[in-house]
């Protein structure tokens, strides 16, 4: 006989699965994820529903109903496709769910919206309250970047994270809604990752439990640094200022040649597919070291060294493509402290003189001022959807999709489908590997929502 679940969500706008994994680690069972990325729903399908043995396995299901799709757990659809069909519908409300969650994209987001039906930016955040309203959840997390808070336009009535949290008050039966602003670093993430939610317990529910909102954004810190009391409705840190992981711990033991980490933090354990309930072997899979061009390794060995240097990286944008006297003078002078010969970690010298330097740093000039070497002894920058951003601390190449995979907490076993990367007109459409990671809620901040929600639930 199967154990009751702690509790049965609808993930919405799901993505990879980040937020599932999570949730399902503490307990949960998913009645439906929605992701219209048939790339980014293989992988959620694959990894958390059931394994796929092939890409036509993948195409047949793709093709199914929407009332069919919903029914086996992931729909590949828009969710207006799930909210117009009676079918798929009663489904989701049958099934009771006792949490709602998802990041819908708000950028333009207004309670004016309602009465503009025609605003295309406000429809997908309405369509999640539709679904929160017809389904009446326990609970609700909408989860979304620190960019909420501000205004879009001067015609804003207020940041869109307010009135986000005002509509979910406002919708039907009522909730108790909690501001909070994340990093998923303070949860157990190797990575920066600082997001907004909003978590909204049911009034009935609330009102029986005494839990009230503390009526302002409260801002996550590491467990020692936390300052009052934690909100009921915000999720509890579980890392000590001590105990932060970096880019090093993450992914040593994926090198060619593995260095002596200073300290362990049992980050290592934590990617074990069992610590998540993935049922999985735990292969890694992803981990394919990108090919550059020569030009393109020399490049990311300058950075290297200028980073070793603490000299910006965007000096290499200064220089038109003839320098000027002007131009290699201001480089000159950012070089004042740089030591010499210029040595990359893979010990190729780089330039002996200072006029050698100059003459590479033009050589190499780009405008792409993106960029950025990773400190091995630091957590990483927010992992993005652009798989080039971010330079390896000491091998003259980009990320492996794995790489990044584990700054956000994705153990192994746990498998990225679809293409690699895209580009091109493809970019708007294409979901790919890179991306998924990329878009993905760190699992380690979604395990303590599903711990969050499990302890009001039961």
């Amino acid at each position: 006989m199967s154990k009751k679940p702690a509790f049965t969500y609808v993930d919405l706008f799901a993505g990879c699965g980040g937020l599932s994994l999570g949730l399902e680690s503490q307990g949960g069972k998913l009645i439906v994820a929605v992701e219209r990325s048939d790339m980014a729903a293989e992988t959620f399908y694959h990894n958390l529903v059931r394994p796929l043995s092939s890409k036509d396995e993948w195409q047949r299901y793709v093709s199914q109903s929407t009332e069919t799709q919903v029914a086996e757990g992931v729909l590949v659809k828009e969710l207006r496709s799930l909210l117009d069909s009676k079918k798929a519908m009663k489904i989701v409300v049958d099934a009771d769910p006792d949490l709602v969650v998802g990041g819908p994209p708000c950028q333009g987001f207004s309670l004016a919206g309602k009465r503009n039906p025609e605003d295309i930016r406000n429809q997908l955040p309405w369509q999640f309250l539709e679904l929160v309203e017809k389904s009446k959840p326990k609970m609700v997390v909408i989860e979304n970047v620190v960019g909420m808070r501000h205004k879009f336009s001067a015609d804003d009535n207020g940041d869109v994270f307010n009135q986000l949290q005002q509509a979910l008050r406002e919708t039907r039966p009522g909730y108790v809604v909690q501001g909070v602003q994340v990093n998923a670093l303070h949860f157990g993430a190797p990575q920066h990752r600082p997001r907004l939610m909003i978590i909204g317990l049911r009034k009935d529910i609330a009102e029986k439990k005494k839990i009230t909102s503390s009526g302002a954004l409260w801002s996550s810190d590491f467990i020692d640094n936390v300052n009052g009391v934690i909100p009921p409705l915000a999720p509890i840190p579980t890392i000590r200022s001590e105990e932060i992981r970096t880019v090093g711990e993450a992914i040593n033991d994926l090198q060619a040649k593995p260095r002596k980490l200073s300290r362990g933090t049992g980050f290592l354990a934590e990617m074990s597919p069992n610590y998540w309930g993935l049922n999985t072997s735990g292969e890694i899979t992803n981990h394919v070291d990108r090919v550059h061009q020569d030009k393109t390794q020399s490049r990311f060995r300058l950075y290297q060294y200028l980073a070793s240097q603490g000299i910006d990286a965007r000096i290499v944008g200064i220089a038109s493509e003839k320098a000027t006297a002007a131009e290699r003078k201001t480089i000159e002078a950012k070089l004042s402290t740089a030591v010499l010969p210029a040595k990359s970690p893979d010990g190729r010298v780089l330039a002996t003189t200072k006029n050698d330097l100059v003459d590479l740093i033009c050589e190499l000039r780009t405008k792409k001022h993106s960029q950025r070497v990773l400190n091995w002894s630091e957590p990483a920058r927010t992992v993005v959807t652009i798989g080039d951003d971010y330079v390896h601390p000491f091998e003259p190449r980009t990320f492996t999709v794995r790489e990044l995979a584990r700054f956000q907490g994705f153990p192994n076993g746990f498998e990225f489908r679809a293409k690699e990367t895209t580009g091109g007109l493809n970019r708007r459409t294409d979901v790919p590997q890179y991306s998924q990671v990329g878009n993905a809620v760190s699992p380690f901040l979604a395990r303590a929502v599903g711990k969050l929600v499990h302890s009001l639930l039961n």
